[in-house]
């Protein structure tokens, strides 16, 4: 399947510093960030605003090991289908920089790393789940369904909704609603999100054979999708508040508002499918939408805001009880 037909690249590094950075480069650490993201959210969700500092700096490190990992083996599986694409010719592995070797040993490493780090200084139930976030990614996504089917990233979308239950699993020995809630939000989030940029890219997918959604169905039928995943996330954002009642009113808040851009940018999206730069907007703000959703849960789970909202609460109500009663 992988031919080695790049040989009009580069091969040889010159200095160690350009080694560390085609490694670093197979790993996209720019993915990684939103999955420490979310895992740092339920981490603090499931301490109930309290997160010991040394096993949330372990967990995130061994999130961030297994992303890597996985991110190094869709590099290495998808090199050929990256060589034909000029966005990505220039990757450690197409261009010759790293070896499929060499990049396979890496990802091992990383692998074994992580779950090491965390069946030491967390639990095995938090290792086992990362493991299974990579077999995710690199089975069910990369080999089986990105090549062969349209609907790749929603199933697909599975591995990367798995972190929190890494960081929920680090904290509590267990999974509970909650944490399963946490998954759904962001397995329903990464259609609009990823489809929004197979939009912005779908001439590349094409010329490689990917089948995804806008390069099969069109822009409207991809467009009409992100809407119904859009209005479906939202309300199950609000879960959370009711009725698990894990988080609270700033939580809530601050969903609903974020859940009104997003809205807002897919109706905007659904006027105008064949617009680009329409789902360069919806693209990027499902990134900020997902950090801030996450960074909600943090301040919304703190002691010092249950505190100032019980305090409000109290004065409001003794202010209400001072009112003349008609």
């Amino acid at each position: 399947m992988h031919e080695t037909i790049w040989t009009d690249a580069p091969r040889h590094h010159q200095t160690v510093w350009q080694v560390i950075q085609s490694y670093w480069q197979l790993t996209k650490p720019r993915i990684i960030i939103l999955l420490l993201v979310t895992t740092a959210g339920s981490m603090w969700i499931a301490g109930k605003g309290q997160v010991d500092p040394l096993l949330l700096l372990i967990t995130l490190i061994s999130g961030a090991l297994a992303a890597a990992s996985a991110n190094t083996i869709n590099c290495l599986y998808d090199r050929d289908i990256d060589y034909e694409m000029e966005r990505t010719r220039h990757r450690p592995l197409p261009s010759g920089r790293i070896q499929p070797r060499d990049a396979l040993l890496f990802a091992i490493a990383l692998a074994v790393l992580s779950f090491t780090l965390l069946t030491v200084f967390a639990n095995l139930l938090s290792a086992v789940l990362a493991m299974s976030g990579i077999v995710t990614y690199v089975l069910v996504y990369t080999h089986w369904l990105k090549r062969h089917s349209t609907q790749n990233i929603v199933i697909g979308g599975a591995a990367g909704a798995i972190p929190p239950l890494v960081g929920w699993a680090a904290v509590t020995g267990e999974l509970n609603w909650a944490a399963w809630l946490y998954f759904l939000i962001i397995f329903l989030w990464t259609p609009p999100h990823f489809w929004a940029l197979a939009m912005m890219i779908q001439q590349d997918y094409a010329k490689v054979g990917v089948p995804m959604l806008p390069v099969i169905a069109g822009d409207e039928p991809t467009a009409k999708q992100i809407w119904l995943y859009t209005l479906l996330l939202i309300p199950v954002t609000l879960l959370m508040v009711y009725p698990l009642h894990e988080l609270g009113a700033v939580y809530a808040v601050i969903a609903l508002g974020l859940g009104a851009v997003f809205i807002a940018k897919a109706w905007a999206l659904l006027q105008t499918p064949s617009d680009q730069q329409v789902a360069r907007s919806l693209f990027k703000y499902s990134i900020l939408y997902m950090m801030l959703l996450s960074a909600g849960m943090v301040i919304d789970s703190l002691p010092a805001t249950r505190q100032l909202i019980a305090s409000l609460s109290d004065n409001l109500t003794v202010v209400l009880s001072h009112l003349p009663i008609s």
